[in-house]
C-alpha cells in the first residue's frame, strides 16, 4: 500500500456516496457567544452506527478482493471501530471477528453483536491487542483492518472533514479528536487540500497524551494504556501511517481533562439537544473551555460519535444539578 493522499480521500468519498450519511453541520449561538468565534460542529454522532468510524471501515472493506471477502475481516477496537467493521461487513455480506477489551462500553458491545460481529475479549491493561489481532488474522486467514493505522481507513475518515469544509468554506482552525490518529490524519489531508491556510489542531485526553508527546519529540512515543472517560481515545501510541501525516500537517496537539469532557457533554445535551460520547467531545471541550483560543476566528470541529452507555450519560448529566 502507498501512503494516503488527498486523492484517496476523494476516492473514498465516491465509495461512500449513498452508503454513509452526509452528516449535518450545526451551529450554536451560545457556543459562539462563549468563545467569540464562529463555530461549526460536524456531527458524526449522527453517522451510521453512531460515529465517523463507519467511513474508514466501509472504505476499507469495499476494496477487498474476492478472496478477502470469502475469508472475512478481523479487527480490534474499544467500540466504535468494532461496530463500524461489523456493520460494514454485514452490508458487504462477509464475516467479521472483533477483538474488544473486557471493559468496553456495554452499549458498544451490544451494538457490535447486533451487527453480526463475533466478539473475542481481551484485557487492555495486560494484553497486546495488536499481537492478538494479528494472530487471529493468521489463524483464520482473515484480513486485519486496524482501527486507525491503515491507508484506506485514513482516507475514509478524511471524508468527514472534506464534507465539513465543503459545507462551511475555508476555515481558520479545524479541531479534531485524537486517539490513534486516523481521523486527525485524514482530516489533515482534507484541510491541506481544501483549506490550505487552516490550522489543524488535535485534542487528546490528559491521561493519554502520547500524540502530543510524539509531535513535540519528533518520533512515536508509547505510553501505558490510559484510564480516561474518553474510551475511544485510550490508545497507547500513534501509527506508522498516521504519525508522518500528523507531523507534516498538524499545527499542535492539546489535551483536556475528564471534567472538561463532562462539561462539553452537558453543553451538547442542554443547549444543542444531542447525545455526544466523551471521546466525541474532545474537540469541543478544548474550544469551549478556552484551551484553544478561537476569538474572532472561523472554527470547524469534528464531533466524532455519540455511542455512550446511558447510565454513564445519566450520571454525568445528573452531576450538574447535584
Amino acid at each position: 500500500m502507498e501512503k494516503p493522499e488527498y486523492r484517496d480521500v476523494e476516492a473514498a468519498a465516491a465509495r461512500l456516496a449513498g452508503v454513509a450519511h452526509r452528516t449535518p453541520v450545526l451551529t450554536s449561538s451560545e457556543a459562539n457567544r462563549r468563545t467569540g468565534a464562529q463555530l461549526f460542529f460536524k456531527c458524526e454522532n449522527f453517522q451510521r452506527m453512531g460515529a465517523f468510524k463507519f467511513r474508514g471501515a466501509y472504505n476499507s472493506i469495499a476494496q477487498f478482493t474476492p478472496a478477502q471477502r470469502e475469508a472475512g475481516v478481523v479487527t480490534f477496537s474499544s467500540g466504535n471501530h468494532a461496530q463500524a467493521i461489523a456493520l460494514a461487513a454485514q452490508l458487504s455480506g462477509i464475516k467479521a471477528t472483533i477483538l474488544m477489551p473486557e471493559d468496553a462500553p456495554k452499549a458498544k458491545v451490544a451494538a457490535t453483536r447486533g451487527y453480526g460481529g463475533e466478539i473475542v475479549t481481551y484485557n487492555r491493561y495486560t494484553e497486546d491487542r495488536d499481537a492478538i489481532g494479528r494472530a487471529l488474522a493468521r489463524e483464520r486467514g482473515m484480513t486485519l483492518i486496524p482501527p486507525y493505522d491503515h491507508p484506506h481507513v485514513i482516507a475514509g475518515q478524511g471524508t468527514a472533514a472534506k464534507e465539513l469544509i465543503e459545507a462551511c468554506g475555508e476555515l481558520d482552525v479545524l479541531v479534531v479528536c485524537l486517539g490513534g490518529g486516523g481521523l486527525l490524519s485524514g482530516s489533515a489531508l482534507a484541510a491541506a487540500a481544501l483549506a490550505p491556510r487552516c490550522r489543524v489542531i488535535g485534542v487528546e485526553p490528559e491521561a493519554g497524551n502520547d500524540g502530543q508527546q510524539s509531535l513535540r519529540k519528533g518520533e512515536i512515543v508509547h505510553i501505558a494504556a490510559p484510564k480516561t472517560l474518553a474510551d475511544g481515545a485510550a490508545t497507547t501510541h500513534l501509527g506508522e501511517w498516521t504519525f508522518p501525516i500528523i507531523q507534516r500537517h498538524v499545527a499542535d496537539i492539546v489535551t483536556v481533562s475528564d471534567e472538561q469532557l463532562r462539561q462539553a457533554m452537558r453543553f451538547f445535551a442542554e443547549r444543542m439537544k444531542m447525545v455526544v460520547e466523551p471521546t466525541g467531545c474532545l474537540a469541543a471541550a478544548a474550544v469551549l473551555s478556552g484551551v484553544i483560543p478561537t476569538a474572532g476566528q472561523k472554527v470547524g470541529m469534528l464531533i466524532s460519535g455519540g455511542n455512550v452507555d446511558l447510565p454513564v450519560l445519566a450520571a454525568i448529566l445528573n452531576a450538574e444539578g447535584a
